[in-house]
């Protein structure tokens, strides 16, 4: 139960600590603007602390900055990718220079994951 805490009060931790990408993407998905869809931030999902979550299509999108090109990082991303795709979550991974470039790259990443898959 403990646990349940210290994931909560850590993604609190993150939300008030959020990038200036994270920042832009959460201005773009807030308040339901895309597509309708709810989306929540720095949110705790099966234990792991998501970017942003939207719980109706168990959808995560990941932002990955500089910190995840670290190796512990990224291999410490791929496990958590596993656990929540076998949980059946939908992982996006978009990093900081994709949003610079274009915010759209988002958007269409967001629509191709909620095609249905034949």
């Amino acid at each position: 139960m403990r646990m349940k805490y210290i994931k909560r009060d850590f993604a609190r931790r993150l939300r008030r600590g959020q990038t200036v990408t994270e920042e832009k993407i959460w201005q773009l998905l807030r308040n339901n603007q895309f597509m309708s869809l709810k989306f929540r931030r720095q949110h705790v999902v099966e234990g792991f602390v998501v970017d942003f979550y939207c719980h109706e299509h168990k959808l995560a999108v990941e932002v990955d900055g500089g910190v995840h090109e670290k190796k512990m990082r990224r291999d410490y991303d791929k496990i958590r990718q596993v656990e929540l795709e076998s949980e059946g979550i939908t992982f996006i991974r978009i990093t900081n220079q994709e949003i610079e470039r274009d915010e759209n790259i988002l958007f269409n990443r967001i629509k191709e994951a909620l095609k249905p898959q034949p």
